[in-house]
């Protein structure tokens, strides 16, 4: 057992006796500690554990009725232990650390209330910068259960207005909010969308075919699913994709707990409860990422491959195979759960037998082997890419090209898992456009999106986790900068804000700086909109005339600047 200290609110020492290892269900968690974080019927939008791109979602994602500023409220005693502004990600987020050793988490929030507004936005204008990370002492920003501490909002990398709410453990590892007594209304069983086969050795088969093969569904009327008849011989696994959707919300949001039974045996059982920061990338791994990229359907592995440690994963259950055998009549099933134990389950016949292949396992071996537990180098012209040992989750031929200033690293349908660095040497270009060089990935629409990049001599560098083509770009061209709600030598007193646009189209903004007559100002970036704002209530000293400069840089250094005066009464 292990014991672990915390301050209460009167800053008396207090003893806290927390069971070592895994926190279950059943076990531990305190479920009437927290009241909900909002005082609005709490509806969903996404849930805790989903399949998101390169993650597991952490929370729940609350919805706030289409609209922003709805007070967020302390669910227990605690202390602001840390406080984030970013513009992407989480954007605006609060971490409260309670008592108990559990920290809950609000993001993507409008702002903070009372003292810890007055805190974030005091340290802002003392730093001149509106992004911060902030961990103040645990006497500093106390907060009481029930405590006004913040409004909604949609800020950071937020599609909509809704509040991010996270449950984190002693060891910062998020857990499922419901786990805690959070109450979500769901009557709704979950929705199969579709389930495969996977031929895994080599003389396996199905239905004629060694390749993967989607099962027709047949809904039956208790509202399960039967597939139709398999025929198959060797070692198979199974996949599905699968949503769920809760009381009042046609969002298709995760499952809580997937489980395959075959002869009677438990043979996988994933369950959406806890998981780590340091794991949660292997949801690559966990998904068919190849089929995903292609078909932009997540199917969920019902085995668990090499390489593939997720905890989410029962370690008691098996890999999830199934080995099939001529002549044997079975079948699995696949069960599948939500939070509020609504079922569905899927009936699959097999019956083994061994038929002529029509339909070929073709393996195409084209380009440059790679060895997933081995560091690799290659050089293709002016481009080199360094691989480290265990970005690859398996062995695979990667078929790398160069073309011009362009290098395409195969195609998007193998996952990366550790960052691999592209290297390009620049040296025919002149010495006055080094600095105005990048690389960039090709996206979906054929531009160039621009990679952190780094120059050392004639060589420029990025590191990325996504395969694809990427492109050596000049920019010399500076961002605009154009005023949204006001005109240059107007008087702007029935103004609450100044708005200006910023835009860059080719290498992307990097920093921006405002000041009026001089003193710094505080502009909040909206890159969803391209828009700097500027709260007249922060209460800058102005005089009746006002000069206004905003000076914006992009990724390589061109640099745009923009004045303006305004008139503006005293109050």
């Amino acid at each position: 057992m292990t014991y672990y200290y915390f301050y209460n609110m009167k800053n008396i020492l207090l003893l806290f006796l927390f069971f070592s290892g895994t926190i279950n269900s059943q076990n531990n968690i305190p479920n009437n500690y927290f009241d909900n974080p909002i005082d609005i019927p709490l509806i969903l939008s996404g849930n805790f554990g989903e399949l998101r791109s390169d993650h597991f979602h952490s929370g729940l994602d609350i919805k706030t009725q289409q609209r922003e500023g709805i007070p967020v409220y302390a669910p227990a005693d605690g202390y602001v232990k840390r406080i984030k502004i970013s513009h992407y990600g989480y954007g605006k987020a609060l971490y409260i650390l309670h008592p108990n050793g559990y920290t809950t988490v609000y993001a993507h929030l409008q702002k903070y209330s009372g003292a810890i507004q007055e805190y974030v936005k005091k340290t802002q204008y003392e730093k001149e910068t509106f992004t911060l990370e902030l961990f103040p002492d645990e006497n500093q920003l106390l907060v009481k259960k029930g405590e006004l501490i913040a409004f909604t909002g949609n800020s950071g990398s937020s599609g909509g207005p809704h509040l991010h709410f996270e449950i984190r453990d002693v060891s910062s590892r998020p857990m499922n909010p419901m786990l805690f007594g959070i109450n979500i209304s769901d009557t709704k069983k979950p929705i199969v969308n579709s389930v495969f086969v996977y031929p895994i050795s080599e003389d396996s088969q199905i239905n004629k075919s060694q390749n993967l093969v989607k099962l027709r569904l047949i809904l039956q009327k208790n509202g399960s699913y039967k597939t139709e008849n398999i025929f198959a011989y060797g070692k198979i696994g199974f996949g599905v994709s699968t949503d769920d959707q809760q009381n009042g919300a046609s969002n298709k949001n995760g499952v809580y707990n997937i489980k395959t039974i075959y002869n009677g045996e438990e043979k996988f059982n994933v369950l959406f409860e806890k998981f780590s920061f340091a794991e949660t990338r292997y949801l690559n791994r966990y998904i068919d990422y190849k089929y995903f990229k292609t078909n932009r359907i997540r199917v969920q592995k019902l085995f668990r491959q090499n390489n593939n440690p997720l905890s989410i994963i029962n370690g008691n259950s098996s890999d999830g195979y199934i080995t099939i055998e001529e002549g044997f009549t079975s079948v699995f099933t696949i069960e599948i759960t939500d939070y509020k134990k609504n079922k569905t389950l899927i009936s699959i016949p097999i019956k083994g037998k061994k038929q002529d292949i029509i339909n070929p396992f073709v393996d195409k071996k084209n380009g440059d082997y790679i060895y997933a537990d081995q560091a690799t180098s290659i050089t293709k012209g002016k481009f080199s890419v360094y691989i480290p040992a265990n970005s690859l989750y398996e062995n695979t031929y990667l078929n790398i090209e160069v073309k011009g200033d362009t290098l395409k690293v195969h195609e998007d349908i193998i996952p990366v898992h550790k960052n691999i660095t592209i290297t390009v040497d620049v040296s025919n270009y002149n010495e006055s456009d080094l600095d105005k060089l990048y690389l960039g990935r090709i996206n979906y629409k054929g531009e160039p999106y621009y990679n952190t990049t780094y120059r050392k001599g004639t060589k420029l560098s990025t590191k990325t986790r996504t395969l694809g083509s990427y492109v050596l770009v000049i920019d010399t061209t500076a961002p605009t900068i154009k005023p949204v709600n006001f005109s240059d030598k107007k008087w702007l007193n029935k103004n609450n804000t100044l708005k200006v646009k910023i835009e860059d189209d080719l290498s992307g903004i990097s920093s921006y700086r405002a000041t009026i007559n001089g003193n710094f100002i505080l502009m909040e970036y909206n890159y969803k909109k391209d828009v700097l704002t500027y709260d007249f209530d922060d209460n800058i000293i102005l005089d009746s005339e006002n000069n206004l400069k905003v000076i914006v840089v992009d990724n390589v250094g061109n640099n745009a600047t923009f004045e303006a005066t305004f008139f503006r009464k005293q109050s």
